[in-house]
C-alpha cells in the first residue's frame, strides 16, 4: 500500500518532496499553483529542474496534483466559467511541465440550476479543456464529493455520467475520498457495508478508473452531506472502516493520500500514517 499526504509547496514545489520524506510518505499530493487565486506566476525552468531533480532523489511516487478551489466547471456566470476553464488548462500545463500525470478536481456546484444541467456543463467544460491540452499526457481525475450545498459528484452515478459523456474518456480517472463518500451516504465501517460500497463503485464507475484515494475520517455522520475531515480513527468512520480499506488488495499501488488537518511541524501526518500502517494485517 502507498501512503502519503497533501504537502505544502511553500518555498517552491520541489520542497514538497523534502516535507513528504520527513513524515514518511510513499506518495504525495500537491497544488501546482496558489489554490485560492486565479493566476500565479509561470513556472521557471529552474523551478521545473529542481522539482524533477528532487523527484529523482526522493523517489516519492506517484505525485498527484489537485486543482485550486476557485474552479467551478459548471459555474452559472459566464466570466466565472471562463476563468475556471482557463485556470484548469493552466494547471494541466503546469502538471505537464512538472511531469505529473494525474490532476484531481471537484466536478463543481450547479448553484441552483439543477444537477442535470450542471453535469452537462461539466462535460462541456472538460471537452473544451481536453481539446486545448490534447498533446499533454495529463489525466483529469474527478473526485467524489460529500454533496454539500449544490455540489455535484456525491453519487457514483454522477461520476459515471461525466466519464460516459466526455469525448476523451481515456483521460478520465477517479478519486475516492473516504470522508466525502461516507458523508454522501456510502458506509464503509463494517466489512459487509464496505464490500457493498466497493461493489457498487466497481459496477457503476469501475475500479480500473481509480487513480487516487483521499484518506480522511469524517467529523460529520453518515449521509449528512457535510464535508468535515478528521484524523484517522477519531471520526464517525473509525478504525474499522480504514482497516477494511488498507487491507483491500484491489487497492495496491493506488496512492492513499491524507488530507487531514495539520500544523507546520506535520506531526499529525506522522500520526495518521502510522495509524494506517498499524491497521495492516
Amino acid at each position: 500500500m502507498l501512503f502519503g499526504a497533501h504537502m505544502s509547496t511553500s518555498g517552491g514545489a520541489y520542497r514538497a518532496f523534502e516535507r513528504a520524506a520527513e513524515v514518511g510518505c510513499d506518495t504525495m499530493q500537491i497544488f501546482v499553483k496558489n489554490n485560492n487565486r486565479w493566476h500565479s506566476k509561470d513556472l521557471t525552468e529552474t523551478e521545473i529542474e529542481k522539482f524533477r531533480k528532487n523527484r529523482g532523489n526522493y523517489k516519492i511516487e506517484p505525485v498527484v496534483a489537485h486543482t485550486g478551489y476557485l474552479i467551478n466547471l459548471c459555474a452559472t456566470e459566464n466570466e466565472k466559467l471562463e476563468k475556471s476553464r482557463r485556470s484548469f488548462v493552466d494547471e494541466i500545463t503546469r502538471c505537464n511541465a512538472l511531469g505529473i500525470s494525474e490532476l484531481v478536481f471537484h466536478p463543481g456546484s450547479h448553484l441552483g440550476e439543477g444537477e442535470d444541467k450542471g453535469l452537462d456543463l461539466v462535460v462541456k467544460s472538460l471537452d473544451i479543456i481536453h481539446q486545448e491540452t490534447e498533446e499533454m499526457p495529463v489525466n483529469t481525475v474527478v473526485e467524489l464529493t460529500a454533496g454539500q450545498g449544490t455540489n455535484l459528484g456525491y453519487k457514483f452515478e454522477h461520476i459515471h455520467y461525466i466519464i460516459s459523456a466526455v469525448k476523451n474518456k481515456k483521460r478520465m480517472r477517479v478519486c475516492l475520498d473516504t470522508s466525502h463518500i461516507f458523508a454522501a451516504g456510502y458506509d464503509i465501517r463494517e466489512k459487509k457495508e464496505y464490500e457493498k460500497t466497493m461493489k457498487s463503485f466497481d459496477e457503476i464507475i469501475g475500479l480500473d478508473k481509480l487513480a487516487a484515494i483521499h484518506c480522511n475520517d469524517s467529523k460529520a455522520p453518515l449521509g449528512s452531506r457535510k464535508d468535515r475531515h478528521e484524523h484517522i480513527g477519531y471520526g464517525e468512520i473509525g478504525e474499522s472502516g480504514f482497516r477494511n480499506l488498507v487491507n483491500d488488495t484491489r487497492l495496491k499501488n493506488i496512492p492513499i493520500i491524507l488530507e487531514t488537518p495539520k500544523g507546520k511541524e506535520m506531526k499529525e501526518d506522522v500520526m495518521n500514517i502510522r495509524k494506517l500502517k498499524s491497521l495492516l494485517k
